[in-house]
């Protein structure tokens, strides 16, 4: 009896040796297939530094690594009707999810001060290329999936139609309850007048108008609550050719 208990426990020893020894083995023949030269490839890859660029007026996006100036990626999209046009200014993503219906495949969110605005795809792939949105930036579901595995939260959207920056869409006639990156510039021309106190949200409020009406009061101008082409003049706004 005593000489199989022996055995016994001596299999037992020799099974954990066998366990420990083949572990030890195991784990230098993976330490020899690493590649270490490479290691951090994943790394980099996720740490690219990139941007969005898009020409409102042209129908492009471009994907920027800002730390090479390359072009990584352009695509063609549509933008807002002339009735719901695109937001114009730089902006970032703080959304991003898989809506579907008419959003498509991937919404990525924008933080637009005035309204809610995303790049996005669409059940209407017809509509790439043109003024077809309320605002929103269109593409198709295959290049909006590929953009939204690149980029991640806090990525810089920067829109522009051609050089005249907020007011791409040429002057407006702004009157109260307008929102838009012009109300935000007008907003930022009283504010360093030292008439405009509030946030500079693009939405023309109580506050905006406040502001307006003083500093039209001290500069001898006629009382409205509509600001147009004097007004824009006298806050120092032009138009470039």
């Amino acid at each position: 009896m005593l000489r199989r208990v022996k055995l016994i426990l001596l299999c037992f020893i020799l099974v954990v040796i066998v366990l420990v020894v083949g572990d030890f083995i195991h784990k230098i023949l993976t330490k020899k297939a690493i590649n270490y030269e490479n290691k951090d490839v994943y790394v980099k890859q996720d740490e690219r530094n990139y941007a969005i660029h898009i020409e409102v007026d042209k129908k492009l996006l471009y994907l920027i690594d800002l730390d090479t100036n390359e072009i990584v990626k352009k695509y063609l999209v549509a933008t807002g009707k002339p009735g719901t046009p695109t937001p114009l200014g730089t902006f970032k993503i703080i959304q991003k999810g898989m809506w579907g219906g008419g959003f498509g495949s991937r919404w990525m969110g924008l933080n637009v001060p005035w309204g809610k605005y995303g790049i996005h795809g669409t059940n209407k792939p017809g509509s790439i290329g043109y003024n077809a949105s309320h605002g929103c930036i269109r593409m198709k579901n295959k290049d909006v999936e590929e953009l939204y595995s690149l980029v991640k939260y806090n990525t810089s959207v920067t829109l522009t139609m051609g050089d005249n920056g907020p007011f791409g869409h040429g002057f407006r006639v702004l009157r109260p309850g307008d929102r838009g990156a012009d109300v935000q510039e007008v907003q930022k021309r009283l504010k360093q007048k030292g008439y405009y106190n509030g946030s500079i949200d693009g939405v023309y409020g109580d506050g905006t108008k406040y502001a307006l009406i003083k500093f039209l009061k001290d500069n001898g101008l006629p009382i409205t609550d509509s600001i147009g082409p004097n007004i824009y003049e006298k806050l120092n706004i032009i138009l470039m050719d």
